[in-house]
């Protein structure tokens, strides 16, 4: 029988598209699937939507307060302990059929072959509000390393799916604070399992205006947006709490050498510790912009 896939997806505020998501969810090639849908305190008509859609058995909604999309996907995580997978899902994408599938069969190979906590992510086009494809995505060359997960997320929230492992891991002891549930199943398999990735384009990943989060754009438009999130939002202290909130739940656990690593990031500001990230061997971020750019925020101290 088909090991059970628990597709999680979390609302706030999205009439426009909600439909054209779960619509795409229930067309998957792969059937056994659940939906759980919590939606995050809309003030529009998404909850009377939602509605409509609760009369199908596959999906189970539970309405909430607003919380964040963060915590109220740990929360959804929570609705459903007896999944072998579990896949997260925004509210205004759209998923090709063969998505559950194709990431089924891939994490399941790579769960059998290596074990641990493991996640599968796919590559993406971007397409506009009205679902108009605007820009083919060149899947980069990335190896996942934990180094990497400290300051990059190198899948996104819309493409990924875990296994109960990773799903345990996390629901055990959730963190207090995390900036991305993304960026959090990331660390975890990287340093307790596993990341494997499909290069074919799964996911049309819908560019708006109220989309939370950043992806296509054009190289300068990209480089200012970037330079604003980074010294206009505190970023690196978001990145350091994050840091300091998995020191505190799996310190213990860790491989020596990414303990070590990530103890250069957290705790007391120290020259030592700086020069030691400026100068370290190996990098940090896939493209060479990045780097150079991520070293010369080390060098200031910001991060």
């Amino acid at each position: 029988m088909d090991k059970t896939v628990a597709i999680l997806v979390s609302t706030y505020n999205g009439e426009k598209y909600i439909k054209e998501q779960l619509d795409s969810i229930l067309n998957q090639t792969y059937q056994n699937i659940h939906i759980y849908v919590r939606d995050d305190g809309s003030t529009d008509s998404t909850i009377a939507i939602l509605k409509e859609y609760e009369q199908n058995p596959k999906i189970q909604v539970c309405y909430g307060k607003n919380i964040g999309f963060v915590k109220s996907f740990f929360a959804l995580l929570e609705m459903d302990k007896e999944a072998q997978y579990y896949a997260f899902s925004d509210q205004d994408d759209v998923w090709e059929k063969e998505k559950i599938e194709k990431q089924v069969n891939k994490i399941q190979k790579e769960e059998e072959e290596k074990g641990g906590a493991t996640a599968c992510f796919t590559n993406y086009d971007y397409y506009d509000s009205n679902l108009t494809l605007q820009q083919k995505r060149k899947a980069p060359d990335v190896k996942p390393s934990f180094r990497n997960s400290m300051v990059d997320c190198i899948a996104m929230g819309m493409n990924l799916m875990i296994n109960r492992e990773t799903r345990d891991k996390i629901v055990s002891n959730v963190p207090k604070f995390c900036y991305g549930h993304d960026s959090w199943v990331y660390m975890i398999c990287s340093e307790f399992g596993s990341m494997v990735e499909i290069k074919e384009p799964l996911v049309r990943y819908r560019r708006h205006d109220q989309t939370v989060s950043a992806g296509g754009m054009k190289f300068f438009k990209f480089q200012g947006w970037r330079i604003k999130k980074f010294f206009g939002n505190h970023y690196f202290g978001v990145i350091k709490a994050q840091l300091c909130e998995y020191e505190r739940i799996f310190g213990q656990e860790m491989k020596e050498a990414d303990r070590k690593l990530l103890q250069l990031f957290t705790g007391k500001f120290r020259l030592s510790k700086q020069i030691k990230k400026v100068c370290y061997t190996k990098r940090f971020r896939t493209s060479l912009i990045d780097e150079i750019f991520l070293r010369i925020i080390f060098l200031i101290g910001a991060l």
